[in-house]
């Protein structure tokens, strides 16, 4: 299509996400399909303010699409809340010829878009972040790979759990959300799943479900944790005290924030790249790329970051009755 806009930019910002890599291509590909020139922005809004802004072409995001990370590097920028930054970025973007920008992240991200646009630069948003806290998207960019990840993990802690008979808390990525345990609970069949939108902290009913689960010849018991609860390490021994059954506490941090991304992640990641890419040269601005209802949409930046989020409570329903949790819905 004959672009409305000459030049556009595209910059990764907050938490790095697997699929990043693979949304930069589509935008920087599908933008030069629509006869833009394309730029990248380095280390995200910080990178912004400082310039780090490069040229780009089809060579320079060629066999990235299966790496993890970002090749933009990404970094978070406090200054950005402040209007005399978001001005001095505007200004920046017009030096350098730049008329749209695609802001690859969380809804902190979101805002820094929306300033943006305040100060006259054209910008679509793609939810970028493992932690599938996006109140207006079903999926968000990096989330599969990052529960895939986490789901080996804690197959293989379940082996060596067993063989020692033991007790093991795995805790898992999310921040305040708990959709990553909640998966990986599912996934791997977990015995307890303490997610911070649920758990009550009663640990004494936790530690009666591990006692009552190795009479019943359980030789093994996996609690997959999320973040947001977190103090995994003391809680294990306290379990231990509490049961006497050796517990170990395994905290599987940011690598679920690498890795080579899952098909999904690639293509719908791909996907979205290219809706943004597409929306910029059409001039629209001030959007958000979602997915919702199985159907790729976009809406506003103001009302997206307006959608609130719960966890499914038929999903959580059957990770405690399937894994025979003791934890109240």
């Amino acid at each position: 299509m004959a672009s409305a806009l000459k030049t556009i930019a595209v910059l990764t910002s907050g938490g790095d996400a697997p699929g990043m890599n693979a949304a930069i291509r589509a935008v920087v590909r599908e933008g030069i399909a629509n006869g833009c020139k394309v730029k990248g922005i380095r280390r995200g809004y910080a990178g912004l303010l400082q310039e780090e802004i490069v040229d780009m072409d089809a060579h320079s995001v060629s066999d990235i699409i299966s790496r993890g990370g970002t090749i933009l590097q990404t970094a978070r920028c406090l200054e950005f809340m402040q209007e005399e930054y978001q001005k001095k970025a505007a200004d920046i973007c017009r030096k350098h010829g730049i008329e749209g920008v695609v802001v690859i992240g969380g809804d902190g991200s979101y805002k820094g878009a929306m300033n943006l646009v305040k100060h006259g630069i054209n910008t679509v948003a793609l939810p970028g972040t493992i932690d599938l806290d996006i109140g207006c998207t079903d999926y968000t960019i990096g989330f599969d790979t990052a529960v895939n990840t986490a789901m080996e993990a804690i197959d293989k802690v379940r082996d060596t759990s067993t063989s020692h008979e033991r007790c093991s808390i795995i805790e898992v990525m999310g921040r305040g959300a708990g959709y990553i345990a909640l998966w990986c609970g599912i996934a791997n069949g977990a015995e307890d799943v303490l997610l911070p939108e649920t758990y009550d902290y009663d640990e004494q009913a936790l530690v009666n479900h591990i006692i009552e689960s190795r009479k019943r010849g359980k030789q093994h018991h996996i609690i997959v944790n999320a973040e947001g609860i977190g103090h995994s390490t003391s809680m294990a021994k306290r379990i231990e005290a509490a049961t006497g059954i050796e517990t170990r506490a395994t905290i599987l941090g940011h690598m679920q924030r690498g890795g080579s991304p899952t098909a999904k992640d690639r293509v719908y990641a791909s996907t979205m790249g290219a809706i943004a890419a597409d929306l910029l040269a059409e001039g629209k601005t001030n959007q958000v790329i979602s997915h919702r209802g199985g159907k790729f949409v976009y809406d506003d930046i103001e009302t997206a970051l307006a959608m609130k989020k719960e966890l499914d409570p038929y999903q959580v329903k059957i990770c405690r009755d399937l894994g025979n949790a003791y934890y109240k819905v």
